[in-house]
């Protein structure tokens, strides 16, 4: 069969690993740590377990002195000597969450040179998709990290979120994640973390590690407001803003008052489908009463099947015209994607999101969600992108029995490339008869 082509040169689990690999390098002196073991083996390590899809570190841990899978770690992941699930929780806990952006970073940007995020771009730029989501809680385990929530019974939660950021395009069934954001108790804070004091933190880190790159968030109403399209604007960083007229009573009223005196543009369209779609745009109106010198652009969006309405607004940088109008509304839609095809992948196709993996002192919970979300970025490209991945993924008719397969092969048999694995759950293999040694 043939060997990858040129596209597969950056998309393949060879050459995104050695990515991985060469940041980790960057991460910081290991013997900060005291440990015997690489600092990058033990990151490598971590990132293993959620590639393979373990259940749990325990689960990898029964199984790294054998032969087999330390023959395999070596030449799949680089690893020359695996942790126990121990030593790994204490390194991991006390390294920065912050550090582990470096392989996000240097894997887009590597993609983005290349010119293999193209595909990628929709309204001149790429779509930034940010949304949170609960990864923790507990009722009793906690760390210096964790949020905390006082309930009217007097009972307590400890939480952790993450603010996940991922390149999307409404006609991609893949997603490229950027580095996410932890919205955790920050140093020397009094009061918890919110997503939006971590949306600031992310988009700042993203415009710093990006400076070139053509961004565009899509996001929903709760970043409909003076103080976070101030810091867009700064950054140079467009937006789509989801709106809804009881969230945005201000807003709602100056675009009735257009609508009546005729300051806006508009039309319907019946489809083939039957579905009658309306678009409405307004340029240059207030946000609201506290902010009205700022000024942005109003898109509405509804559509009537079987006597049923459903309704959309936005609120962006975006000119509209009735060429281009329609790709708004395409744009805006796809931020469901962070949700549909990340945080509902995650957490049900063996991802284990919302398992405890380990909580930790300081920042393990945190670096674990890290590397997983590394592992599923590393996923998401070689499903984008890689043939020998996109040939195996068509084998099963879900991505859970393809997790299976490779870690069985993974934990029954010396593999001595990525290739020989793939073509192994493509082609087939001989099983050998089973010799008990």
């Amino acid at each position: 069969q043939a060997l990858p082509d040129a596209l597969n040169e950056w998309m393949s689990a060879p050459a995104l690993l050695s990515q991985v690999r060469q940041a980790f390098k960057k991460v910081g002196d290991p013997r900060r740590y005291g440990q015997k073991f690489s600092l990058p083996d033990i990151l490598m390590s971590g990132l293993a377990v959620f590639s393979l899809k373990y259940p749990s570190l325990l689960k990898f841990d029964e199984q790294r002195d054998e032969a087999r899978i330390r023959a395999n770690l070596k030449s799949l992941y680089g690893v020359e000597r695996a942790p126990c699930d121990t030593q790994l929780r204490t390194v991991l806990d006390r390294v920065n969450p912050a550090e582990i952006r470096a392989p996000f970073i240097e894997i887009n940007r590597r993609l983005y040179q290349q010119g293999l995020l193209e595909s990628f771009r929709f309204l001149g730029g790429f779509l930034i998709s940010i949304d949170g989501t609960r990864e923790f809680a507990s009722s009793n385990i906690h760390c210096s990290d964790c949020c905390i929530r006082h309930h009217r019974n007097g009972e307590i939660t400890y939480y952790h979120q993450l603010l996940g950021a991922v390149i999307v395009h409404p006609d991609q069934k893949q997603v490229i994640p950027l580095f996410p954001e932890a919205i955790t108790r920050q140093d020397g804070a009094t009061k918890n973390d919110c997503e939006a004091n971590a949306g600031k933190r992310l988009l700042k880190h993203l415009r710093e590690a990006l400076p070139d790159w053509p961004l565009r968030v899509v996001e929903d109403g709760l970043s409909a407001n003076g103080p976070h399209i101030k810091l867009l604007n700064e950054l140079n960083i467009g937006y789509l803003i989801s709106v809804r007229p009881e969230g945005q009573e201000s807003l709602s009223a100056e675009v009735k008052n257009r609508v009546l005196k005729g300051e806006c543009q508009e039309y319907e369209v019946l489809g083939p489908d039957k579905i009658l779609r309306g678009y409405r745009w307004i340029r240059a109106i207030p946000l609201n009463k506290s902010h009205p010198d700022l000024r942005v652009n109003f898109l509405d969006y509804w559509e009537v099947r079987d006597e049923k309405e459903s309704n959309f607004s936005w609120i962006t940088d975006l000119e509209f015209t009735t060429d281009n109008v329609h790709l708004g509304v395409r744009g805006g839609r796809s931020r469901w994607h962070i949700e549909n095809q990340v945080f509902n992948t995650l957490k049900n196709q063996d991802y284990e999101f919302e398992h405890n993996y380990g909580h930790g002192k300081q920042h393990l919970a945190t670096v674990l969600a890290m590397l997983m979300m590394l592992a599923f970025l590393i996923d998401q490209v070689q499903e984008y992108g890689c043939t020998f991945f996109q040939a195996a993924r068509r084998r099963f008719h879900s991505r859970t029995s393809l997790w299976i397969k490779m870690k069985g092969i993974f934990i029954e048999f010396f593999v001595e490339s990525w290739e020989a694995l793939w073509r192994a759950i493509i082609f087939g293999h001989s099983g050998g008869i089973l010799q008990p040694d």
